[in-house]
């Protein structure tokens, strides 16, 4: 995997938000300010934008742009949070102009990190964590074994989708959502939903190369 990975993965995500645009804002609608939805499709088109723009960078450096471009066009919690995971696993690769699997999912693993720290939210507190968290630790795994990249980072989406499903009975405990208390329950989390997609997009930008 190279520099066209990581634009691949952000094309993948700007189409992917795009398409389910409605469904995020809908989501955060019910538990949040309603704009979670218009924030990620603007964000990862300014980022598509950022990228198609830049000059032979490596991977890393693309991260790292794609990182500060949502730090700078998204509000909401979702910039500070995705601008700052993305930077993070940006630089995992420094300046190496490629990478493998193991690598990718230390650089997932750096993202889940910063989330965590920034975010202080864990596991079980209804946010993007829940769904991030079980792709990253599926991931390593799956690429511990010996697993091809493209069967775990599937097997990392469809726990990530597991994990989003999971949010909805859960009464969240970080963000605008926390403040509902228990009206929270019952509904599913929408960073968590976006998480989902973003993984998902990593996976189809992969396998679409290979």
């Amino acid at each position: 995997m190279d520099a066209a990975t990581i634009s691949s993965w952000m094309r993948e995500i700007d189409a992917s938000v795009r398409a389910e645009r409605d469904h995020l804002v809908q989501l955060d609608a019910a538990i949040g300010d309603g704009d979670h939805g218009t924030n990620m499709v603007r964000g990862f088109e300014a980022v598509v934008q950022a990228l198609g723009a830049d000059n032979g960078s490596p991977p890393g450096r693309l991260l790292i742009i794609a990182g500060r471009t949502l730090v700078s066009t998204v509000g909401g919690a979702s910039g500070p949070l995705w601008g700052s995971a993305l930077r993070s696993g940006g630089r995992v690769l420094g300046d190496q102009t490629t990478f493998d699997g193991a690598q990718l999912a230390e650089v997932l693993a750096a993202a889940l990190a910063s989330v965590k720290d920034l975010g202080t939210a864990a596991l079980g507190d209804k946010t993007m964590v829940d769904a991030l968290e079980p792709a990253v630790e599926t991931l390593r795994g799956r690429i511990a074994g010996g697993e091809r990249l493209d069967q775990a980072l599937d097997e990392a989406a469809a726990a990530a989708e597991a994990g989003m499903r999971a949010t909805i009975p859960l009464q969240a405990r970080k963000g605008r959502a926390s403040y509902l208390g228990e009206r929270s329950v019952g509904h599913q989390d929408p960073g968590a939903t976006s998480t989902a997609l973003i993984v998902r997009a990593l996976q189809k930008a992969v396998t679409s190369e290979s």
